[in-house]
Order: structure tokens, then C-alpha cells, then sequence
């Protein structure tokens, strides 16, 4: 059977994994992606790799491109979507170095572009009850390295949260914290593509714990120091992912307004 491309949004540190590597810049209508896309093989699957933000890291969580990232993702033929993300921690019993596959999400982001279906696209309104790809999450929480559940919150960044916006976070049961899946996974539905978020925790948020906030300079640290770990996920994740989207609900587009062309 023929294999889809696998779309991974990340950081730079994946390229080196590729076999066949080549780069390419698609254009769409909502401008260039965050940076070229790298096309390649990895554990035998033909995958593509996207730097969310930006080939430098010039792109602060709020200003991503997050729908011209999307676009070209699909547009090179791209139905599934994997999200390789750096997160806070709301909870003890997750400490840094945890990789967790969050099955729920809660956006407190704001002044983002959030969807395609605005202007001369239509009015469009999908189901996003349950956010992340069933089948995608099955493949990511199959080898058992990663904690399976919990609801990841986004935060607009691209500051940290304050001990008392913590506290609130856990109060409602929230898991992890971090702040770049809103508007992306949103988008993804928007566009029929199975989305999974793999999530390393770099950092225990403000409220969990007394002393000082988490700092940028930590969270790189602890996000290198662990990236092994989440590519071992990645790996394995790939070598299980169904060979192309199926009926797990994601590519309906029996909401799209009629106007709305996918590329």
C-alpha cells in the first residue's frame, strides 16, 4: 500500500534524521510557511518537517503562520499531522522529561487568525469535540514511552504564566500547558488533516512548585537534554501510523462551506 506523507511540525534538531532530504518553499494564500519545508524518509515513511517557527526561531508562539503552515503542509500531500511540542508541567506526577500525548485541549489564546472560513471562504463551523486524531494518538501511545491523556492549555505567550494563572489552570484539571497548538489544531480540522500533538515536558509551571518561575534559557536546556527521547517516540509513532487517513472522523469536510476549496 501506498504511504501518505507524513506532515511533522518541530524544530530543526528532526532534519538530520531524513534520508533523501530536500527542501521545498510551497506558496499559499496566506503567505510563505514559517520557512522551507524539508521532504525526506524516516523510519521508512515519507514524511515532511516544518519548522514552526521559522528556520532562526523568529517567530514568537502568537505570530506563527500558523494558517500558511497548514496550507502547504496539505498542499504537498499531507493528511496527517504530528505537532512536536515543548510544554509546561501543571502536575507533579508528570515532572520534566515526561512525554505526554494529550487526548484534549483548551484554547486561552487570543488575536490570532483561527480559521479559513472567514471573507470569500464562507462560513464554516466543524466539530472539534475531540481535537486530536484517535488513530494518531493510538500509534503515539502504543510503545507505552509516553503518558496517554490529559488536556493540554494554550497560553497566547509569548510570556509565562503567573503563579496565580497557574493555580487557575490546575483548578480546572488541566494537565500541561503550552502555546502553540491554538490555533493549529483547529486549523488542521478546518483542513480534514489528522492532527497528534507529542509533548515533552521541559518545566514544571509556576504554581506547581515554590521558588522561581521557569525561564526561556531552562526550557531550551531541558528540551535538548530530552530530545532523544522524543525522537525514539517519533520513530516508533511512524513505524505504526496507519499508511493513510481512514475513518477516524477527521477528513469530514460536510461542513466546509461550499465556496471552500482544500488545495
Amino acid at each position: 500500500m501506498t504511504q501518505e506523507l507524513v506532515a511533522i511540525i518541530g524544530g530543526s534538531g528532526f532534519y538530520s534524521l531524513l534520508e533523501d532530504a530536500a527542501e521545498v518553499l510551497p506558496e499559499t494564500p496566506y503567505g510563505p510557511p514559517s520557512g522551507p519545508i524539508t521532504t525526506g524518509v524516516l523510519a521508512g515513511r515519507p514524511v515532511a518537517f516544518l519548522p514552526r517557527h521559522g528556520a532562526s526561531h523568529q517567530y514568537a508562539p502568537h505570530v506563527v503562520p500558523y494558517r500558511a503552515n497548514l496550507w502547504a503542509l496539505r498542499s504537498l500531500g499531507a493528511r496527517q499531522v504530528v505537532s512536536l511540542s515543548a510544554v509546561g508541567s501543571l502536575r507533579v506526577d508528570r515532572p520534566t522529561g515526561t512525554l505526554v500525548v494529550p487526548d484534549q485541549l483548551a484554547d486561552r489564546t487570543h488575536g490570532r487568525a483561527h480559521t479559513y472560513f472567514d471573507g470569500a471562504a464562507g462560513v464554516g463551523h466543524v466539530s472539534f469535540a475531540d481535537p486530536y486524531c484517535p488513530r494518531g494518538r493510538a500509534a503515539a501511545v502504543g510503545g507505552g514511552a509516553a503518558v496517554d491523556g490529559g488536556t493540554l492549555v494554550v497560553v497566547n505567550g509569548p510570556r509565562f504564566s503567573s503563579r496565580a494563572e497557574s493555580l487557575e489552570f490546575q483548578s480546572h484539571g488541566w494537565s500541561i500547558i503550552g502555546m502553540t497548538a491554538m490555533p493549529e489544531a483547529g486549523l488542521a480540522r478546518e483542513l480534514a488533516l489528522c492532527y497528534t500533538t507529542l509533548a515533552l515536558v521541559t518545566d514544571l509551571d509556576a504554581g506547581v512548585e515554590a521558588g522561581e518561575g521557569v525561564t526561556h534559557g531552562e526550557v531550551l536546556a531541558s528540551f535538548a537534554v530530552n530530545l532523544p527521547r522524543l525522537r525514539e517516540l517519533l520513530v516508533a509513532m511512524l513505524a505504526t501510523l496507519p499508511a493513510e487517513q481512514g475513518d477516524c472522523g477527521c477528513g469530514d469536510t460536510s461542513s466546509h462551506p461550499p465556496s471552500f476549496q482544500l488545495p
